[in-house]
């Protein structure tokens, strides 16, 4: 069997088969018809390379050691005159991968898109067909990729259409052996820069440039009490939706060319779709415009923490189906492993729990849905189908909301009377379920993460950013 894991950023509710009637998203509502629309599936760490390192890894930023977006730079550290990520830093070294566990089993590998985990010339994670865009974004219109070990340009080709043009050559020569493949495309839309130069045009003047974005927050939306935030007015509101909304248009169009070249070879009933974002996003909504770091303090809403997941294989799979167990990422590489027969391979230690159950359509254990849990540094969160605690260390400020009667998490109930009993219970769950996991070496509590970005090793001295958060 072989899979395809497609992966970006929309909000969790960012297409129609979501409720946005605003955005054209075929292919993933596609997806979602014809496969498992899982609601409440959330993310590590809500922002980037933390995120995709868990994914990668199913290990928590706390025992990987990435714990902010990493940081790159124009000039090369190497001295061959081409530009590389400036921590050029192996991450994730000595530490199993999906990708790695697959290739022992003897799958074919490949990786096109988004990387922004360090070095990135070399080969990693298990890839054996390497074509990574090594930074946290890019310029939609010149794309730098690593193609046959250097950093080359595709000038004037738009981002996405070139990470599914060499995820496309890859299944064009991989589908006439008999070996399986696992092929993992990384998508940088919908990130920023959202101007109208950057994306097609029949999108944005035909289509989004017009748009009333009645789906998303109005302008003038106010930030909760205690959070800062870059203001945002009515005009650049409406330049980064259009641009966003177009950036996830062009995505879908391009998702919509890797299925079709599953049904050309007539791979798809025996390939697993995943779609999957790394991290959530604010477009409006709390007032910001941003993930988890568009906020000082560090934020834990979950339109920061909660990410799209959609996982197809017709004829395998139940078909429309919306699923609303609380599951993460970290439950992301041990369900993969036990769907494809492999839960031996699943490395000690993880804190994940497999799914693969719902996969098939069956029950699993209700224990491993009550909570899920998240962190940025020194922000930790635990949440229920009910409650969310969002710690923050040494000493706050905290939070307490009821998700249930309270979605929009409008109401911080930290201090108002009557619910000490529930922050004690909900505290001693979430400290628990660190210390049974955290290294210490790696531990997000006690690391000066503020949300600037990660320049080295967690462990070396100056490793995170404190420049101001709008400079």
């Amino acid at each position: 069997m072989h899979t395809v894991a497609l992966q970006r950023r929309p909000c969790h509710d960012a297409y129609l088969c979501a409720g946005n009637t605003e955005i054209r998203s075929p292919n993933l509502d596609r997806l979602a018809r014809e496969g498992i629309r899982f609601d409440n599936f959330f993310c590590t760490s809500p922002v980037c390379s933390p995120a995709r390192a868990s994914i990668l890894t199913g290990r928590i930023p706390s025992q990987h050691g990435v714990h902010d977006f990493l940081h790159f730079q124009p000039e090369t550290l190497s001295g061959h005159g081409r530009e590389i990520p400036a921590d050029s830093v192996v991450f994730l070294d000595g530490m199993s991968t999906y990708a790695e566990i697959l290739a022992g089993l003897g799958y074919n590998t490949c990786l096109s898109g988004k990387w922004h985990l360090g070095d990135g010339l070399t080969p990693r994670a298990g890839f054996e067909t390497w074509n990574p865009m090594p930074y946290g974004q890019t310029n939609y219109y010149t794309v730098p990729v690593v193609e046959a070990g250097a950093l080359t340009r595709h000038e004037g080709s738009y981002a996405s259409e070139v990470f599914t043009d060499n995820a496309l050559r890859f299944l064009d020569e991989d589908v006439d052996t008999d070996r399986p493949f696992c092929l993992a495309v990384h998508y940088t839309a919908p990130h920023r820069p959202w101007g109208r130069e950057h994306h097609p045009a029949a999108l944005w003047d035909d289509y989004y440039g017009n748009c009333p974005f009645e789906s998303t927050p109005a302008a003038g939306a106010t930030l909760p009490v205690g959070f800062y935030a870059q203001p945002v007015g009515a005009e650049e509101r409406k330049r980064n939706l259009a641009g966003y909304f177009a950036a996830i248009e062009g995505m879908d169009r391009n998702v919509g060319r890797l299925l079709d070249r599953l049904d050309e070879h007539r791979l798809a009933d025996n390939t697993l779709v995943v779609f999957m974002s790394d991290n959530g996003m604010n477009m409006g909504h709390h007032g910001l415009y941003g993930k988890g770091n568009a906020t000082w303090p560090q934020n834990m809403f979950d339109t920061s923490v909660k990410v799209p997941c959609l996982i197809r294989r017709p004829g395998h799979l139940p078909a429309g189906r919306v699923n609303t167990d609380l599951l993460s990422q970290y439950d992301w590489l041990p369900t993969l492993l036990e769907y494809l027969d492999a839960a031996d391979r699943v490395p000690d230690g993880l804190p994940g729990r497999s799914f693969a159950p719902r996969l098939a359509g069956r029950s699993i254990d209700e224990r491993k849905s009550v909570y899920v849990f998240d962190e940025y540094g020194p922000v930790r969160m635990i949440r229920s189908q009910e409650w969310k605690l969002v710690w923050r260390y040494p000493a706050g400020p905290h939070e307490l909301y009821n998700v249930a009667d309270d979605p929009e998490e409008q109401q911080n109930l930290f201090s108002r009377p009557g619910h000490g009993d529930r922050i004690r219970s909900l505290r001693r769950e979430l400290d628990d379920w660190f210390a049974s996991y955290v290294d210490p070496t790696f531990d997000g509590s006690r690391l000066p993460v503020t949300g600037r970005g990660q320049l080295d090793y967690a462990t070396k001295e100056g490793a995170f950013a404190y420049r101001s958060p709008w400079e």
